[in-house]
């Protein structure tokens, strides 16, 4: 009769503690519990797959009943009839259970009630629970009581790859080892015995290869060699990723050379050979990305290209590949092909995208000015440094600005009215003033218009927040119009702003044009009669509260006093005058009215 065949992972599986591979600390602290006779009544083995979780249970329960030895032992002979059987799994006392097909609350109380019954054969009652992440919480819970007091001589094993899915009432009633993933150069040492033990004729790179891609699960490299040891001698690195479907270093190095000389024609023709031999997209993808990293690490530190996954006699490529390059390349390229694999994996066509996506590397991007964040620098000295916004499209200005009219203006009236303040300030930015004649534009209520523009001034704007300056005397009336101002404010911006207001001192809008004279002016002459504009009541929108309401301004005619030929004092001093009524809804009855002449 043929014997049967016994795959490499199940003949090389470990026996004792120290078979470990890569678990010292593991098979460290088990071995001191047995000589010290210091059983737990719980452990929970959690690890990556193929780290030697399962295989530690069973070396566990031969340990413990052993019969070549009176107690617990770290050393089982092997050879008795519970080590043989314990082995093949066919003993009676040591019971192993796969959680994935035994979820089940009415499975957990039938594996405690048989918990119950003596050993039949064996010193010690031994459980494994395979995978208990899969178990039902109503399972976990029926076997809270029976881990924390089992029954005499009976140890529980729980093994699970996720122990973030294990209650935490599970976990702190059981000794908690974690298998780590095996080093590479211990695993490499362990490929390189069953090699020369099974006659196998690798090469070192080969080896080595095997070991690298099975990312320090040691069932998976030794699945791995199994598969390569049917191959005819000697098996290169060739055959490792022909039969893993990988795209070899060699080739990516190329490809990523036809990416750094930005040749699109070389990188669509490299591009397309991988692909015609059979390689996948995403394969492709991935060797790419990690070749990526690979470069990255060269560039950054190339006496330690140890720490690179590429083959040994292809490293001292890696530094001069980095340069060409460039740091800031291999940065660029790595954020944009971050999330792709999933784009990639999901799309009907992976072929055209994955060109289309290692086209698109190659371009540039575009430089754009940064535009300033902060605080702009002021080019005159105390002009008050703002902070940019949006740009807000400026009308060419007349022959002769109003700031320069302005300008002249104020400059004129104080020669003439030495006590007034009369000047017409231009705002701190701008766009800012601009943005604000917009804002006010959009307010249907042409008072709440008319207070804001005297009373008000936009200070401050950014993505979020927009701050306005009041005069301090109008806080509450202006507190009173804030909603019809938010929307506004999102209607000339196009989305809403976090509307703050800031008390001050009277805005410069908010200051009359000219104000009345002294009282040393006017005591040698007598005072013509005064006329002046009597506020009416409130219009209909303004609250009912009572508000503070501001002195009236008073013109005063002085027919008696020369005046200078300007006819633009008379036309600023009739507009704040005519604003100022229509605020309150009234009409100039008396004003200044002079002719060129002085009369």
């Amino acid at each position: 009769m043929v014997q049967a065949y016994e795959p490499l992972h199940h003949k090389y599986r470990p026996q004792r503690f120290d078979q470990l591979v890569g678990q010292k600390a593991v098979a460290d602290t088990l071995s001191q519990a047995l000589l010290q006779n210091r059983i737990a009544p719980a452990y929970l083995f959690s690890g990556p797959r193929g780290t030697g979780k399962t295989s530690s249970a069973r070396i566990l329960a031969r340990s413990l009943n052993c019969l070549a030895s009176p107690g617990p032992t770290p050393e089982p002979c092997g050879r008795c009839q519970l080590c043989t059987d314990i082995a093949s799994g066919n003993a009676l006392d040591v019971i192993e259970i796969d959680a994935a097909s035994n979820t089940g609350v009415d499975n957990i109380r039938e594996l405690i009630e048989r918990s119950r019954f003596a050993p039949v054969q064996a010193r010690w009652k031994v459980y494994v629970v395979d995978e208990c992440h899969m178990l039902s919480t109503a399972a976990f819970n029926a076997l809270l009581k029976t881990l924390e007091e089992p029954p005499p001589r009976v140890v529980f094993v729980l093994a699970t790859t996720d122990p973030q899915r294990v209650l935490p009432t599970i976990l702190s009633r059981c000794q908690r080892f974690d298998f780590r993933r095996i080093p590479l150069e211990a695993l490499e040492s362990h490929l390189h015995w069953i090699a020369a033990e099974e006659s196998i004729g690798i090469t070192p790179e080969a080896l080595h290869l095997v070991a690298q891609r099975s990312q320090g699960g040691l069932r998976d490299a030794e699945s791995l060699l199994d598969q390569l040891s049917l191959l005819p001698a000697p098996i290169a690195a060739d055959a490792v990723w022909d039969l893993l479907g990988a795209v070899p270093d060699q080739e990516l190095l190329r490809l990523a050379g036809a990416m750094a000389a930005a040749d699109p024609l070389q990188v669509v023709e490299g591009c397309r050979e991988l692909l015609d031999r059979g390689r996948e997209p995403a394969a492709v993808l991935q060797g790419l990305v990690s070749l990526l990293r690979d470069l990255l690490l060269a560039g950054v530190a190339p006496d330690r290209l140890e720490l690179t996954s590429v083959s040994p006699e292809l490293r001292p490529q890696l530094p001069e590949a980095a340069r060409q390059i460039g740091k800031a390349r291999l940065l660029r390229w790595q954020s944009q092909l971050k999330g792709s694999e999933q784009q990639l994996r999901h799309s009907v066509q992976p072929r055209l995208w994955l060109e289309v996506l290692l086209l698109g590397l190659l371009a540039e991007p575009a430089a754009v000015a940064p535009a300033p964040t902060g605080p702009v620098q002021a080019g005159a000295e105390g002009q008050r440094p703002v902070r940019s916004v949006a740009p807000v499209p400026v009308v060419p200005p007349p022959a002769v600005p109003p700031e320069a009219a302005a300008a002249q203006t104020a400059a004129v009236i104080p020669a003439v009215i030495p006590a007034a303040e009369a000047e017409v300030a231009a705002p701190a930015n701008d766009n800012l003033a601009e943005l604000w004649q917009q804002i006010l534009a959009g307010l249907e209520l042409p008072s709440t218009r008319m207070l804001l523009s005297q009373q008000a001034q936009l200070l401050r704007l950014d993505d979020r927040r927009a701050v306005v300056r009041v005069a301090g005397t109008w806080m509450a009336m202006v507190q009173s119009r804030l909603p019809l101002l938010e929307k506004a404010v999102a209607s000339a911006l196009g989305s809403p702003r976090q509307l703050s207001l800031e008390a001050g001192g009277d805005t410069p809008a908010a200051r009359p044009a000219i104000e009345p004279p002294p009282p040393a002016r006017t005591a040698t002459r007598p005072e013509p009669p005064v006329a002046a504009a009597r506020p009416p009541a409130p219009p209909p929108e303004v609250p009912a509260a009572p508000t503070p309401s501001p002195p009236p301004v008073v013109v005063e005619e002085r027919p008696n006093e020369a005046k200078p030929s300007l006819p633009a004092i008379a036309s600023a001093i009739d507009t704040q005058a005519g604003r100022l009524a229509e605020f309150f809804n009234g009409e100039v009855i008396s004003g200044l009215h002079a002719d060129p002449e002085g009369n």
